[in-house]
């Protein structure tokens, strides 16, 4: 059990941290120092880097997830909130990486820097969505659920 506590937070620390890292201080040093074709390329390998880690954090998160709740038994309505957010992040993450992510890297390949831009937008609004999701379930797994 403390194994899987141990990726998981691992895996919360890596997901939630590059989410932060990305929103709180990459893009606006991005934003004040690079134009939009090189910020464009910046996000594009930045992300083809960072998703590698982010498809591990929630094939851990999933697995360890499950395995503890299977090994409790009775799961705390606390654990369900958790894993409900959880689920609502992966999909999110899921679509990032499908539909703008994809019309990202296309966009910088076809040196198309408005779509690039268009797309970019999309990310940065579901990233600061996840952001707060993530920083909510840190709450809830450190506060609890409102009573």
């Amino acid at each position: 059990m403390r194994i899987a506590l141990l990726l998981h937070l691992l895996s919360d620390v890596v997901w939630i941290g590059g989410m932060f890292l990305a929103y709180m201080a990459v893009r606006p040093a991005a934003l004040e120092a690079l134009e939009l074709p090189q910020r464009l390329r910046l996000w594009a390998g930045m992300f083809r880097r960072f998703f590698p880690w982010v498809w591990a954090a929630v094939l851990l998160l999933l697995g360890s997830g499950f395995w503890m709740m299977n090994r409790m038994s009775i799961v705390p309505g606390t654990v369900m909130g958790m894993a409900s957010i959880g689920i609502v992040m992966m999909l999110i993450f899921l679509h990032v990486y499908f539909a703008p992510f994809a019309r990202l890297k296309r966009a910088v390949a076809a040196e198309d820097w408005k779509s690039g831009g268009a797309a970019l937008s999309q990310i940065r609004v579901l990233v600061g969505v996840n952001l707060v999701l993530g920083i909510v379930n840190i709450a809830v797994a450190t506060l609890g659920l409102p009573r």
